[in-house]
């Protein structure tokens, strides 16, 4: 293996070319590479990958970035939008199995690569690089950028995973734009509270008990965990999962089915508080063995071939986009974020790269809200309480929470019909 991430780099992005040459060509380099969004020269994904009615195709000057993004129901202006906002680590080819029934409900359908990840620029970054551009506040302006360039003032917004926790503070921060809101697999919690009444204590006083060191708890428990925050905001996280002994299409194989319900032992259930005692009865894709990187872990859970041609949501087809995809770029670009959020705090804007956020403190989601999850995902868990905070105080109008049959964590590929039928009864209400 060779010794230098850039000569790792160019390598597989050579490799790339001369493997997917004949499905995905590049198109010609128009200039030189930018220095801020290290422009991605690959092709559009070909219509033969791609469900009947929807288009790959790339928008630029979005924010500084040339975007991919998977279209539907672009052949009539003036439709209302929604936007399709994909997790880690997926793309937005994870919306593939729900786009053409909601551009056929009467909706334009966008789904872009989120900065970082697959054919929009921004992939091609390593673990010191700035973080500045995948701070929540660019990832807001991302979103704002890419509406109004395909001229909507107003969308419904719709995130998973990761790329629910962007569709939540999009909604926060513009209500005026977003006009409703369908998280999956990621409760909001809500924002930052302020402190309040404190001009009559004494300087330098407290009155918030002191915050534990989960990591470190972590790391004395027998036998010893960590967190896969902490290992995904770590220097080898990339290395760790692109030159996966096993390959990246094995690594995703076994990652994409130990957190769905093909796996028997997801069998969620709340968690009583923070604490490592609590923390430890995850998965281990969620709090790791202390020694083993995520590809050691998801590993030793590798599917039977019986088992991979059994699963009819993620044929291995399907599951090469990503995998080459991820082969290309690695995976930094996505971890980026991570490393931006090491803490719980800074999820919600208190403290670190994020604190901007707090400008939000004391705020909800007000608009139309859904939550939508598999009854096989441990994430709506591993925040404990963050679900019951949305029912409570984080969303003021929660139309609906429903854990779905048959899905784990990927729910919107797992269970493609639900979840439509959910969204778009939901989207008729509001």
């Amino acid at each position: 293996m060779p010794t230098s991430k850039i000569t790792r780099r160019q390598l597989m992005g050579g490799l790339s070319v001369s493997l997917t040459s004949t499905v995905w060509p590049p198109t010609p380099a128009t200039g030189g590479e930018s220095t801020l969004t290290q422009a991605n020269t690959m092709g559009p994904l070909p219509p033969n990958v791609l469900p009947q009615g929807l288009r790959s195709r790339f928008v630029s000057n979005v924010n500084g970035l040339r975007m991919h993004v998977l279209e539907a129901g672009f052949e009539n202006p003036g439709r209302p939008a929604i936007l399709l906002l994909h997790g880690f680590p997926e793309l937005a080819f994870s919306w593939r199995k729900l786009m053409p029934s909601l551009a056929a409900s009467g909706y334009h359908v966008m789904a872009p690569d989120l900065r970082g990840y697959g054919r929009t620029d921004g992939t091609n970054v390593a673990y010191d690089d700035d973080l500045h551009p995948f701070r929540m506040l660019n990832e807001i302006r991302d979103m704002l950028n890419l509406v109004s360039a395909f001229g909507h003032r107003r969308t419904h917004l719709i995130g998973h995973d990761f790329g629910a926790i962007v569709a939540s503070w999009c909604a926060i921060a513009r209500p005026d734009i977003f006009h409703s809101v369908v998280l999956m697999s990621a409760p909001f919690a809500g924002t930052a509270r302020l402190p309040f009444d404190t001009t009559r204590q004494a300087p330098n006083s407290t009155t918030s008990a002191p915050v534990p060191d989960i990591y470190q708890d972590l790391a004395d428990l027998n036998p010893p965990r960590k967190h896969y925050r902490s290992f995904y905001a770590s220097r080898g996280a990339n290395e760790n999962m692109w030159s996966a002994p096993q390959g990246v299409h094995a690594f995703l194989r076994a990652y994409y089915h130990m957190k769905s319900a093909d796996w028997p032992h997801n069998r969620p259930q709340p968690l009583q508080e923070w604490s490592a005692a609590e923390l430890s009865r995850l998965p281990h894709y969620y709090v790791m063995e202390l020694d083993k990187g995520m590809a050691e872990t998801v590993a030793s859970r590798m599917p039977s071939s019986k088992e991979i041609a059994a699963c009819a949501w993620l044929p291995d087809a399907e599951l090469r986009i990503y995998s080459s995809e991820y082969q290309r770029t690695g995976f930094q670009g996505g971890l980026q974020w991570y490393r931006s959020n090491t803490s719980a705090s800074s999820l919600f804007g208190r403290t670190g790269i994020n604190s901007d956020l707090e400008v939000f403190a004391g705020r909800s989601i007000d608009q139309p809200s859904l939550f939508l999850s598999g009854t096989s995902d441990w994430g709506i868990y591993q925040r404990p309480g963050a679900l019951e905070q949305m029912q409570s105080s984080a969303c003021t109008d929660l139309r609906g929470i429903h854990l779905i049959e048959g899905a784990g964590h990927w729910v919107q590929q797992e269970q493609p019909e639900e979840v439509t039928r959910l969204v778009i009864e939901f989207l008729r209400q509001v």
